[in-house]
């Protein structure tokens, strides 16, 4: 008897990775059973929710190949796309119930619990894992990056430097403890990790991105910015013709004529960043169009000087050059212009800062805009593990309610707005956030405080480069931009930073800011209000 039709298999496969699963699951068991029909059996069976069915399944072609990837990872990879996290969840823990001796399966449920902010959870798992084999690779550095979450960085370091001993070859440990040590603001040690990470893998573009981060928070902005080309080699960063990115300018270079296409990348707070080099170009003579999300239009076009701006569901204008935002400081290192247009190079439309004032707090008390949220993304694991860290529960700033003289209003957009549901006893906090449509208008409810408090978000990038006083509060593994063992920053003249002294410890940092805006301590604004800009 014939085998089950490629075909089959392949719409099978198809329909799993459309979430269909219960059409997949139909197709399958009709299917004469083989190691490949089992495995996307079981995958349709988790998607339907059927979880010792699946498990069974994944557990007998787990034991068929004891020394691959465990089948359950694709199972995560079909799943999770789909939202399926109760389900993947309620698979690995039948999984690792049926086979508690393959370490494996301590791993993936681990990861996926690492994943979901769920630290004590995972860390549990994966020291059960560890028991097995304490010097188990993937294991090993899942519990590092487990115990760094947690703040835990020396304990991490010493389960690193473990796993360093017993397999000195891995350059994915190396990269790890070069992270671990980044983060602990230990900045010339993690630059020997991660040149020991390259001597074994050269041409490994995310680990020389890294590495080009770890250069950046250490002040080596040439070097950084250099090394942090190599994020274009990454699958899916390179999109348009490398024959035709702008080059490294000579300090002489003569744009006229040129037109140059500057392309969406990063958040908006990276873009706000680097907006500052866009006077450059246009200086130089050259005619520049902008690919932007919309929320920035409104600003962008009132810089002066842009020929377009456009959002990426438009087709590209015709252009001799393009450059995504990020290459902006290396292509512009060796110009007069390296260092970018001097703050303010963002100003706020004097119209809509007309219309927002009434949405403003009168009187004479301190205005302070407020920011305790970052953009929750728990699609991207890595960028929802960092948005937990650097975000501030609302309640957290329960000392300001007590203050005189001072009054609150909210720039908070997102989920995070929805903590004003059960604010701070005695708390009083304007919220005009309810109609606002972009960063224009954000612009210029920020052009009518006195001083933005704002966690690491494109609002702390958005009042800096407005040049309005800033507070920002920044978590103890900070980002690279913000550099490391700095209160003020070379970006943003009228910014002032009160950093953690412990991972994950915010009550000190309150502390200091009710002392600062207490004594009224943050730089006077600069704003050049001459023009009427529109």
């Amino acid at each position: 008897m014939s085998g089950t039709p490629d075909h089959t298999l392949a719409l099978a496969l198809d329909l799993l990775r459309r979430g269909q699963f219960a059409h997949a699951r139909s197709i399958l068991e009709d299917c004469r059973p083989s190691p490949r029909v089992e495995i996307l059996l079981a995958h349709a069976h988790a998607g339907c929710n059927r979880v010792q069915e699946a498990a069974r399944l994944l557990c007998r072609q787990a034991v068929a190949n004891p020394g691959a990837r465990h089948p359950a990872h694709d199972m995560l990879g079909l799943l999770l796309p789909h939202d399926r996290v109760e389900e993947a969840e309620a698979v690995l823990r039948a999984v690792r119930q049926r086979a508690r001796q393959d370490i494996r399966t301590h791993d993936m449920l681990g990861e996926l619990l690492l994943q979901r902010g769920r630290t004590a959870e995972a860390q549990e798992v994966l020291a059960e894992g560890l028991a097995l084999s304490p010097a188990q690779l993937s294991t090993g550095n899942l519990m590092a990056v487990c115990l760094m979450e947690q703040g835990e960085f020396a304990a991490a370091h010493d389960l690193l430097s473990y796993i360093v001993q017993h397999h000195p070859d891995s350059a994915m440990t190396q990269a790890n403890l070069a992270h671990l040590l980044g983060a602990w603001n230990r900045l010339d040690a993690a630059l020997a990790a991660h040149s020991r990470a390259l001597a074994l893998r050269p041409d490994d573009a995310r680990l020389r991105m890294n590495h080009a981060l770890a250069l950046l928070k250490s002040g080596r902005m040439d070097d950084g910015w250099a090394e942090y080309e190599w994020r274009r080699k990454m699958p899916g960063r390179q999109r348009l013709p490398e024959q035709r990115m702008l080059p490294v300018l000579p300090p002489d270079a003569d744009l006229r004529g040129r037109s140059i296409l500057i392309t969406r990348e990063g958040g908006l707070g990276d873009m706000l960043m680097m907006l500052r080099f866009v006077p450059v170009l246009v200086d130089m003579g050259a005619r520049v169009s902008i690919q932007a999300p919309d929320t920035l239009h409104g600003l962008i076009r009132r810089m002066g000087g842009i020929r377009r701006v456009f959002s990426e569901r438009i087709s590209l204008p015709p252009h001799d050059w393009h450059c995504p935002f990020l290459s902006l400081p290396h292509v512009l290192r060796n110009t007069p212009g390296h260092a970018g247009a001097s703050v303010p190079y963002l100003h706020a439309s004097a119209e809509l800062v007309r219309q927002w004032a009434p949405f403003l707090p009168m009187g004479t008390d301190l205005r302070v805009g407020l920011v305790w949220g970052g953009a929750s993304r728990p699609d991207i694991p890595a960028a929802h593990a960092m948005d937990r860290r650097r975000s501030i529960p609302l309640r957290k700033f329960a000392p300001l309610a007590g203050m005189a003289g001072i009054s609150l209003v909210s720039l908070q957009k997102g989920t995070y707005a929805r903590q004003m549901h059960d604010m701070p006893a005695g708390m009083r906090l304007y919220d005009p956030m309810e109609s606002v449509r972009d960063m224009d208008d954000t612009a210029a409810l920020i052009a009518g405080l006195d001083v933005v408090v704002s966690v690491d978000t494109s609002v702390a990038h958005l009042a800096g480069a407005m040049g309005c006083p800033v507070i920002l509060l920044d978590r103890f593994d900070n980002c690279w931009r913000w550099l490391s063992g700095r209160t003020d920053s070379p970006w943003y003249p009228t910014l002032r930073i009160i950093r953690q002294i412990h991972s994950g410890k915010w009550d000190d940092v309150i502390h200091r800011l009710c002392s600062m805006l207490s004594k009224r301590d943050f730089p006077a604004a600069r704003r050049d209000d001459a023009r009427d800009r529109r």
